[in-house]
C-alpha cells in the first residue's frame, strides 16, 4: 500500500461528524465554480480601480489555469479514490484535484494583487496568508472526504501557485518592457 492510500486509510478511520460537516462546507464553498465567482469580483473590482493589468493577470491566469488542468486531468485520467471511502459524488478524473489548483492560483496571484495595492491594510502579514490558508483547507478538505488522493492535491497546489507565479513574473516583465501600461 501506498502513501496515497495509506493517508486515505488514516482519514477514514478518524472521521468525526462535525469535522465531515465542516469540510463538507469548505470543499463546497472553495469549488471551482466559487473560484470563479471571486476571481470575477476581483477582476471588476480591479478594472473599476484602474488596475487594467492586474484585473487581466487575474483573469488570465485563472481561465489557462482552468484550461490548463482540465487537459492535465484528461491526460492523467487517474481514478479517484474508491466508494465508500469517498464521500463526494464526482465522475471526473483525479489528478490534478481542481479545486486545489483554482483555489492557490487564486491564492497568489490575490496575494500578488495586494501586495501591489496603494492600501497599506491589505499589505498586513495576516490578511496575506489568509489566501493561503483558505487554499490549504480547501486541499485538505479534498482528501479528508476522499474526494482525492493526497499527491492529486499537492500537485494542485505546486501547479496553481506555479501558475499563478508565472502570470506574475510575465505581468512584470511585459509591464517593465512597458513602463506606460496602467497598473
Amino acid at each position: 500500500m501506498g502513501p496515497d492510500h495509506a493517508v486515505l486509510e488514516w482519514m477514514v478511520e478518524h472521521r468525526v461528524g462535525w469535522v465531515t460537516t465542516m469540510f463538507w462546507i469548505i470543499t463546497t464553498v472553495g469549488n471551482t465554480f466559487m473560484m470563479f465567482v471571486l476571481s470575477s469580483a476581483a477582476w471588476a473590482a480591479l478594472l473599476t480601480s484602474k488596475r487594467t493589468v492586474d484585473a487581466w493577470m487575474v483573469a488570465g491566469s485563472m481561465l489557462t489555469g482552468w484550461g490548463l488542468m482540465n487537459a492535465l486531468k484528461f491526460a492523467f485520467a487517474r481514478e479517484r479514490p474508491p466508494i465508500p471511502e469517498r464521500l463526494v459524488e464526482i465522475s471526473s478524473h483525479s489528478f490534478p484535484s481542481g479545486h486545489a489548483t483554482m483555489s492557490m492560483l487564486l491564492a497568489t496571484v490575490a496575494i500578488a494583487v495586494m501586495l501591489r495595492s496603494s492600501t497599506p491594510w491589505l499589505h498586513r502579514p495576516v490578511l496575506l496568508a489568509l489566501p493561503v490558508v483558505a487554499a490549504l483547507l480547501i486541499g485538505f478538505s479534498r482528501i479528508y472526504l476522499g474526494a482525492h488522493w493526497t499527491t492529486d492535491v499537492l500537485a494542485g497546489w505546486v501547479f496553481g501557485a506555479l501558475w499563478g507565479l508565472g502570470w506574475i513574473y510575465a505581468e512584470k516583465a511585459i509591464s517593465g518592457r512597458n513602463p506606460s501600461a496602467a497598473r
